[in-house]
């Protein structure tokens, strides 16, 4: 039986050798969940989920004692291009990668919704949302589509409340679609303030507002090595950035975040300390 919905600690894990290795490595590491590519992030062919394949990963979940697992979508996804052939590309493997999510059983599969270089933000936008309405096209998986807050770097869609509402709401209903995960480095360096407590009831506000809370569903918990608004994708270990630990435990102390699981994103050098870490916030009020 599945564990209640409460806060799990996970990290990014390693699928080299065979998505069957990522739930032993992440029980190597002690995660109560973990997140994985199902292929390469970079580009090439999926390998097949073959019954056995899909077997021995299921198996080795029981074995780590690890009940629920996300994917991260590959980096090169693109909705927002202004290619017609890069935007058909990243709804094929995007639905691939849903229905490779149920098949294995997957929570969410997270994504970024791309740039839009080169072209108006509207036009942009509006790709992006029809995006998520092909993907979701006759889907009757398990595993829901996320979309991921962006830093906002360069042309980067989804670096604002508004334009990730602007993504979601035409197809908020639709089944398959879960919601938003939160990067806490990416809102950060996007201009959104967690680190004091006032601030963050701020941007809890915001995103109520604009998106709703209740689509919060998953959190990629990482420190920020660039300083708040400068728009740079930096992850940092927990406590040694811009944020700091104290700035991360006023929102995941929240009682959206508690509900929700904590993903992180750092090198696997040092991220014994922000598991550690994460832990001493979770057992905080």
């Amino acid at each position: 039986m599945s564990r209640p919905h409460i806060s799990l600690i996970g990290a990014h894990v390693s699928i080299a050798g065979g998505i069957q290795n990522a739930p032993l490595r992440a029980q190597e590491e002690g995660l109560e969940t973990f997140q994985c590519f199902t292929r390469s992030p970079q580009g090439g062919a999926a390998a097949p989920l073959t019954d056995e394949l899909v077997a021995e990963f299921k198996s080795n979940m029981a074995t780590a004692g690890i009940d629920r697992f996300h994917i991260h979508a590959p980096y090169y996804i693109n909705t927002a291009s202004p290619e017609a052939r890069i935007r058909h590309s990243s709804i094929r493997i995007l639905r691939e990668e849903l229905e490779r999510g149920s098949t294995l059983g997957a929570s969410y599969v997270m994504y970024h919704p791309g740039s839009a270089k080169d072209r108006a933000l509207e036009e942009a936008i509006t790709d992006a949302s029809d995006a998520i309405a092909s993907i979701l096209k006759d889907y009757k998986g398990t595993c829901q589509l996320l979309v991921e807050i962006s830093a906002g770097s360069g042309d980067v869609l989804g670096d604002t409340f508004e334009e990730v509402s602007a993504i979601i709401e035409p197809v908020k209903k639709m089944y398959g679609f879960g919601g938003i995960c939160f990067d806490t480095c990416h809102a950060f360096a996007s201009g959104y303030d967690v680190r004091t407590p006032e601030a963050t009831k701020e941007v809890l506000r915001a995103f109520d507002n604009t998106i709703g809370l209740q689509w919060l569903k998953l959190s990629h918990v990482n420190d920020s090595k660039a300083n708040l608004g400068e728009r740079k994708d930096r992850h940092e270990h927990i406590g040694a950035g811009h944020i700091g630990k104290d700035g991360l435990a006023n929102i995941l102390t929240t009682d959206a975040f508690r509900k929700i699981d904590w993903i992180l994103e750092t090198e696997f050098e040092g991220r014994e300390g922000d598991i550690k870490k994460l832990r001493q916030i979770r057992e905080s009020k």
